[in-house]
């Protein structure tokens, strides 16, 4: 976990700053249609699903539990496919594929939030990002009427409120990154 934190931080923050300008565009352009949402998220997704896929592969190795973010990687990119392959998906199911995605990534960050508490003292940020996509999934599920309108506000709230703590997460593992580094030739000595 350790060698995950030194070498893909910056996949994060690429990730939350993503998150960022996909809540801009979401709450700039309410109006957007239908067939905007649908690539701009088919986009997100496909975005973020490679910048895990490669924050798994230049962070992991044999040793540590890098599976996690390969695997919340390899969901996105799927979701994202599936998404930009049939743009003409209706309202409700699209509703559906954002409110599946959220949980089951949600529940990945969260997984991947307990193995790097062992690693970062304290560190709650990715959990509180899996706990919101989770909660984010199942208001989706409970409230899948609602208007298209309503369903691009909530992506556009809940994206910047993502990008915001993945930012933060990035900048703080970068920052024991740099800890770490100064730490390990004080004990070689």
């Amino acid at each position: 976990m350790e060698h995950l934190i030194n070498r893909a931080w910056w996949a994060m923050v690429l990730r939350g700053l993503l998150a960022l300008a996909f809540g801009v565009l979401a709450l700039a352009m309410p109006g957007i249609s239908l067939f905007v949402l649908v690539m701009l998220f088919g986009g997100f997704c496909l975005a973020e699903g490679i910048l895990n896929i490669a924050g798994a592969i230049t962070g992991g190795d044999a040793q540590h539990r890098w599976w996690a973010l390969l695997l919340q990687g390899l969901v996105s990119v799927a979701v994202a496919l599936i998404t930009l392959l049939t743009p003409g998906i209706t309202a409700m199911a699209l509703v559906f594929w954002i409110g599946a995605w959220a949980i089951i990534t949600g529940a990945l960050a969260l997984g991947t939030a307990v193995r790097l508490r062992k690693v970062i003292h304290n560190e709650v940020l990715l959990g509180i990002a899996g706990v919101l996509s989770i909660v984010f999934g199942v208001l989706v599920f409970i409230r899948p009427g609602a208007g298209a309108l309503a369903i691009v506000t909530w992506i556009g709230i809940y994206a910047l409120f993502i990008g915001v703590l993945l930012v933060a997460l990035g900048l703080r593992m970068r920052k024991h990154r740099a800890e770490v580094t100064v730490v390990r030739p004080a004990h070689a000595a």
